[in-house]
């Protein structure tokens, strides 16, 4: 029994070593991703976001802010970055670079929110104010639009008055 317990030793002993080596290894790997190199980047800004309800300004909590850059044709460019609002509807990031970036804000119980900004400065400060979701058009409802795009009722009520 002795020599199971040395061998279930040694072999959790080998498993322990190769994990140490292996964070080892990766430990300088993550560190030189992480920084970066100031004389190869443009000028950047350090966005403040505030993300609020439309009708009573109250923060709107744990909204996705997703931020992608623009082309100077106006194309959204591959990759972007996501966002969540603290409880007080704020979240912030350094390092983006100046220019047009486009920015969508979605939250469950609002309408997503997107708009392009031109970022200009080292700090920005936006504040988002997102709606509630509006009632839809249907054929199937029992209202139906005249030409000129407003609703009336398809079928009107009949004349309550009994005639004499």
């Amino acid at each position: 029994m002795t020599g199971f317990l040395n061998v279930h030793k040694m072999r959790c002993m080998n498993r322990i070593m190769i994990a140490v080596v292996a964070l080892l290894m990766l430990a300088p790997a993550s560190a030189a991703w992480g920084q970066k190199d100031k004389d190869d980047e443009g000028p950047s800004s350090w966005i403040y976001f505030t993300v609020v309800k439309d009708d009573n300004g109250k923060p709107v909590r744990n909204a996705a802010v997703i931020l992608h850059p623009v082309a100077l044709t106006g194309k959204q460019e591959r990759g972007g970055l996501e966002l969540k609002t603290d409880p007080d509807g704020k979240t912030n990031i350094d390092g983006i670079p100046l220019g047009k970036l486009r920015i969508q804000v979605l939250a469950h119980g609002f309408q997503t929110y997107g708009e392009d900004f031109d970022i200009e400065k080292p700090k920005t400060e936006i504040t988002i104010k997102l709606k509630r979701p509006q009632g839809q058009f249907s054929v199937y409802d029992d209202r139906a639009q005249d030409s000129s795009g407003a609703q009336k009722q398809a079928n009107p009520p009949a004349d309550t008055k009994k005639p004499n």
